[in-house]
């Protein structure tokens, strides 16, 4: 063989070799180098560290993931929209999710698994898919409400009461899904009259004591005595209870909102294969499956999910008539806020 014919086959088998061990689109590579998928979740931070851990056991491959509230998870993947940084985001209100579809910072994805979720319970272009459901509730610390003379409330308008001014807790619209929903529900509860809906925002004010970044933290304050009255999502609630928490969770008598926690996948994202793998597996893993269940109370909307006997389903309460797909309209949801910010927040 001649040299240049020599040097030339050389040189194309060296070619083949680096292609065939070269890093992976999922970040992994044939010499070993651990297969990676980055996230954004917007699950309880110890959920998602057990979720994800549980997702590495079982495939290998490793997901770096970031705990955001709904609003912040929306506003950074908005952010790097020219550069995404995560592939996928689990959790979070649905309400998120569809706002983030409608700026076009999400893609469509028809999983394999996604016939086992009725349809009222994901995007008709499939660019989310709900994951579980969960009302909005109030709850009353008993030990501090007996030390303070209160008596827990039971509906919206109870807590406009003088005797609970500064010892009610929720979190922040701009940075919290749950919170928003409060905004949206209380919208409907006043038949979709938004000056009626911000003159009761307004009064409400006056008996919130703070605002939290996350929709949870209120509930967490609650659990501890920090707060005696906390709004929030009844899984989060019920869980707190269950953990020896003494609190009173009660439904609103005018009608709750709920959550349709939800799973997108991030337009532009660099891990696409990996990201539809972990998105399959959250929705069909038994193990997963029982973890939502089993140690977090929530209540799935698969078909055939099981349900924890202290879950609180949205068949045992009143709700609103949620119209989902107008309240995550990225311009109804602009100008709610423009107008809590407006109204409220500033003048704090």
């Amino acid at each position: 063989m001649k040299k240049g014919v020599l040097f030339l086959f050389i040189l194309i088998s060296a070619s083949a070799l680096v292609f065939a061990t070269g890093a992976s689109e999922s970040g992994g590579s044939a010499t070993g180098t651990p297969q990676t998928v980055s996230a954004y979740t917007t699950l309880e931070e110890v959920l998602a560290k057990a979720l994800f851990e549980m997702y590495e056991k079982e495939t290998g491959v490793k997901v770096n993931w970031v705990r955001l509230s709904g609003g912040e998870a929306l506003a950074r993947i908005e952010a790097e929209k020219a550069n995404p940084q995560a592939s996928i985001w689990v959790g979070g209100v649905g309400l998120d999710h569809i706002t983030a579809k409608s700026k076009g910072l999400t893609t469509p994805y028809v999983s394999r698994e996604a016939n086992n979720t009725p349809a009222q319970f994901k995007d008709p272009q499939n660019y989310w898919i709900g994951l579980y459901v969960g009302p909005l509730v109030v709850s009353t610390n008993l030990d501090r409400a007996k030390a303070l003379g209160l008596t827990p409330p039971k509906s919206w308008a109870d807590l406009l009461k003088p005797e609970y001014k500064g010892y009610v807790r929720m979190a922040n619209p701009n940075t919290s899904g749950t919170a928003y929903n409060v905004v949206t529900t209380i919208r409907y509860v006043n038949n979709k009259d938004e000056d009626k809906a911000f003159d009761y925002l307004k009064r409400l004010d006056t008996n919130i004591d703070q605002y939290t970044r996350s929709g949870s933290a209120p509930g967490q304050s609650l659990a501890i005595g920090e707060i005696p009255v906390a709004i929030g999502y009844a899984h989060d609630h019920v869980r707190l209870k269950a953990n020896g928490a003494n609190i009173e969770i009660n439904a609103f008598a005018e009608g709750a909102g709920y959550e349709l926690a939800s799973m997108s996948l991030i337009a532009g994202g660099k891990e696409q294969v990996q990201a539809r793998r972990l998105y399959d597996w959250v929705l069909s893993s038994p193990n997963a499956q029982k973890l939502f269940v089993d140690d977090w109370y929530l209540v799935l909307v698969r078909n055939g999910a099981a349900r924890h006997p202290l879950a609180l389903t949205l068949d045992q309460i009143k709700t609103v008539d949620q119209d989902m797909a107008w309240d995550g309209d990225a311009a109804n949801r602009k100008r709610l806020l423009d107008r809590w910010i407006a109204e409220i927040e500033s003048k704090r």
